[in-house]
């Protein structure tokens, strides 16, 4: 990944639907939101999304499709809370995303390369957001 995209990612701001008003923002290298801290407890959590593989964009059906397999990939897997979230990058792109509680790394890194993706954020109680780049 080249340093521009890099640095996209690390900038973007990873919104998550907490309730049908309320938001709360991750920022990569920071603290989870209090609010997404209770949320998570102790478990782990990501930030993920099937749009645009290879961050190149594609049509919105196919997103949507993509998602949709990764929304129930997720949501067969034991012990998983999935929530509704939103990327926004500085540039004014945004992709659908979701909030996942519980699923472990391995297999998120299965999942997210599964649907082409260069990266996703993560961490565990009490960590900072952390971006996790896949090869």
């Amino acid at each position: 990944m080249d340093e521009a995209l890099l640095e996209a990612f690390r900038a973007t701001a990873y919104h998550v639907c907490l309730d049908t008003v309320t938001w709360a923002t991750i920022r990569v290298d920071l603290p989870l939101p209090a609010p997404l801290a209770a949320l998570a407890g102790a478990r782990p959590w990501a930030f993920v999304t099937a749009w645009n593989p290879q961050a190149r964009r594609r049509p919105p059906a196919e997103n949507l499709a993509a998602q949709r397999e990764l929304l129930a990939a997720l949501q067969e897997q034991p012990g998983v809370a999935v929530h509704p979230a939103l990327g926004v990058g500085t540039s004014g792109w945004s992709e659908p995303s979701l909030f996942v509680v519980g699923a472990d790394v391995p297999v998120l890194d299965e999942l997210a390369r599964a649907h082409g993706q260069l990266a996703y954020v993560h961490g565990a109680a009490g960590s900072a957001a952390r971006l996790r780049v896949l090869d």
